[in-house]
């Protein structure tokens, strides 16, 4: 019985189309639809319905897929076990956030290709909230992002957190001395995007301090690059990760603000779906934790994943 067979009717079982499925494998939905029929065949059950719209399990189907899911996860751990894991091949979405860009993501990409040359990666930046809509949906496999994330099959990983300070550029004069928030609340204070950690972080600190929030002006945005360009330019403050706005304090294109109201650190996550047959996120999760920490990380430190 075909091993790449069984993993793809755990793909389509996963994510209820032969074309997803087929995007996944990176292959044809022709190519899915065979391994399909010839895996059926072999079987002699029907796995799935499928119509129009809908591909679902039949009884047959759903009484397979427990025993597939065991024979890929043995498989699998029988090349990591036997085989030259620096021959793993194979390509892994990744949904990662600015903040991980700007901080260690080159190094991550670096040794991903260093230690796993025939792994091919996709990467995704968006905010927190999108990039764990898409890892439930199935669209990339790894997320690197302010989390946990708690469902069902998800595993996480702390990776790092990282303090939040208040910034402004330095031509509105708002450095040098102890500020209370109402000083800051008139400016516009930008945020990550509606409904992000930050975002509400921002919003619990504005209702606690008894300022009307109607009064204060928060503009919200998922783009790293451009919330920093607007406060360089003066057009208001922010609050932002310490690691993303060094090199910009250290030029003095913007200024530390001392204000008596602390916003919680950043805690960021690495998440994966915990399915048989597909090591390489679990894998680069824990490559990604070790680059966070600092830790020296080599090729037998990229394999442990417990």
């Amino acid at each position: 019985m075909n091993i790449r067979f069984l993993e793809t009717f755990l793909w389509v079982a996963r994510l209820r189309s032969f074309s997803s499925a087929a995007d996944r494998l990176c292959t044809t939905q022709a190519a899915v639809s065979n391994r399909i029929a010839t895996l059926e065949k072999d079987l002699g059950v029907r796995l799935f319905d499928r119509d129009l719209r809908n591909v679902s399990l039949t009884p047959a189907g759903e009484r397979a897929l427990a025993q597939a899911e065991t024979i890929v996860r043995l498989a699998a751990d029988l090349r990591l076990g036997v085989g030259d894991p620096h021959r793993l091949r194979g390509r892994v979405a990744i949904g990662t956030i600015d903040t991980i860009v700007y901080a260690w993501l080159p190094r991550l990409v670096e040794h991903v290709k260093s230690i796993y040359p025939e792994v091919d990666l996709d990467l995704t930046v968006d905010n927190s909230l999108t990039v764990a809509r898409m890892l439930l949906e199935g669209q990339v496999d790894l997320a690197l992002i302010a989390g946990p994330v708690l469902a069902p099959g998800c595993r996480n990983i702390e990776l790092c957190s990282y303090g939040c300070v208040w910034v402004a550029s330095p031509r509105l004069g708002l450095h040098g001395r102890r500020l209370m928030l109402e000083d800051i609340a008139t400016q516009p204070i930008f945020a990550f995007s509606r409904g992000s950690q930050p975002h509400q972080n921002v919003q619990k600190l504005i209702e606690s301090s008894g300022l009307d929030p109607h009064l204060v002006r928060i503009l919200n945005s998922n783009s790293l690059a451009t919330i920093t360009r607007l406060v360089r330019d003066g057009m208001g403050v922010a609050v932002l990760p310490d690691v993303v706005v060094a090199e910009m304090l250290e030029r003095e294109e913007l200024v530390l603000l001392d204000v008596d109201a602390r916003i919680p650190p950043l805690n960021l996550h690495a998440i994966f779906r915990d399915e048989p047959g597909s090591p390489l996120p679990g894998l680069i999760a824990h490559m990604a934790a070790a680059i966070a920490a600092g830790d020296p990380l080599d090729g037998h430190a990229a394999l442990h994943t417990e």
